[in-house]
């Protein structure tokens, strides 16, 4: 199976109630291809002549995808924006930026490549039923693109090792990074230290450059060049970890649960997904929310004992999960549903998939909560049709 083999086979649209009344910030649809929220919010404020701060999008979705998304903007004096990667059109003006409060949802439709018959019958099947069972709501791959082979940035901040979270920053390479950031981080590894030799080779432009100027002038102040990292960067290194935790907390619960599990990988991780749903589990599992980790997060007694042994496994307490050591970026203290039913399912006939020769393609759309994943509703169904297999539908 195979999923965004093209950007135009995974398209998702925002359905969002943008804020009534008079006010100075313009709201703008923005359907783009190809590239992740963060180089669209750059793009657009750029061609506005804005700083970026003042584009505001109040979600991130995929790069390799063609999304459609919206951004508030103060003061902008266009109607609409054309470049190659993105359009972005004025639909409505309001008296305050977008949030996430404004978010419904999300719609989506995808093409599921690279099957076979029988895959592509059981995959169909397994949507239909998880309309009905549901699905675990973790938080899939995308979340986790600042995690490296050597552990978490996040962590490292929580742990107020500002000079560690400073080398994942510089030295760490990650599955996104271009070629020349890749060969930046490898010198980084190599001359740790040598601030003057790493920004002579810093990519131009980058925010890497402040940081090292920063470092030449200010060796060993660590915690004030952590601190020169865009906050919004410091809060996806936190989200990370902090997403992390919150996946192995339900997946612990699980494994208690159900006795019949398929696994899936996340962020190089098993997880479990429970390969049937009995009945009389619905109820709970249509709205119990789990709260996120943090210093101040409140569990009963049945999520408290798995909250401490997972956080044991990481040799932290809750009182730890506080960003002491940056000014602008923290741990959110939201609530998160711990299952995720999705809606308006519409399934398409398996056809020949004219990427993958003598191989199936599945149309799917359907819409999803906000912070759901469309990518872990497939894979769900997908791992759940191989647990079951053909003999057993």
């Amino acid at each position: 199976m195979k999923l965004k083999v093209r950007p135009e086979d995974f398209r998702v649209e925002e359905l969002i109630d943008l804020p009534c009344g008079p006010g100075p910030f313009g709201y703008f649809r923005v359907e783009k291809k190809g590239i992740p929220t963060m180089a669209a919010q750059i793009l657009l404020a750029k061609k506005l002549g804005l700083p970026p701060k003042e584009v505001f999008f109040p979600a991130l979705k995929d790069a390799y995808a063609v999304a459609i998304q919206y951004a508030s903007v103060k003061g902008a004096g266009v109607d609409s924006v054309e470049l190659p990667v993105l359009r972005a059109v004025k639909v409505g003006e309001g008296p305050r930026k977008l949030s996430t409060v404004d978010l419904r949802g999300n719609s989506f439709w995808l093409m599921v490549r690279d099957l076979g018959g029988d895959e592509a019958e059981g995959l169909g099947e397994e949507f239909q039923s998880l309309v009905v069972e549901g699905f675990p709501n973790y938080f899939d791959e995308q979340r986790f693109g600042s995690l490296g082979k050597r552990g978490s940035p996040g962590k490292a901040i929580l742990a107020r090792d500002a000079e560690g979270a400073l080398k994942f920053y510089l030295a760490e390479e990650l599955s996104g990074d271009p070629e020349d950031v890749r060969e930046f981080k490898r010198l980084a590894r190599e001359h740790w230290g040598e601030w003057t030799f790493l920004l002579n080779r810093a990519p131009t432009p980058s925010n890497f450059r402040s940081v090292l100027t920063f470092l030449k002038d200010h060796p060993e102040k660590f915690r004030k060049a952590l601190n020169l990292i865009p906050p919004r960067l410091l809060s996806l290194f936190l989200s990370a970890y902090q997403s992390l935790l919150w996946n192995r907390i339900l997946a612990r619960w699980i494994y208690l649960s159900f006795p019949e599990i398929a696994n899936l990988e996340i962020a190089g991780e098993k997880f479990p997904v429970p390969v049937s749903v009995p009945e009389e589990f619905l109820p709970r599992l249509r709205h119990e929310k789990l709260a996120l980790p943090h210093h101040r997060a409140r569990y009963g007694d049945e999520w408290g004992e798995l909250v401490r042994e997972v956080l044991a496994e990481e040799k932290l307490s809750l009182r730890d999960l506080k960003a002491r050591i940056v000014e602008r970026a923290y741990l959110s203290k939201a609530e998160r549903p711990i299952w995720c039913f999705p809606g308006e399912l519409k399934l398409g006939k398996a056809t020949d998939d004219e990427i993958f020769p003598g191989r199936k393609a599945l149309e799917v759309s359907f819409v999803l909560p906000p912070g759901s994943y469309a990518t872990l509703l497939v894979r769900c169904a997908h791992a759940r049709s191989l647990a079951v297999g053909p003999a057993g539908r």
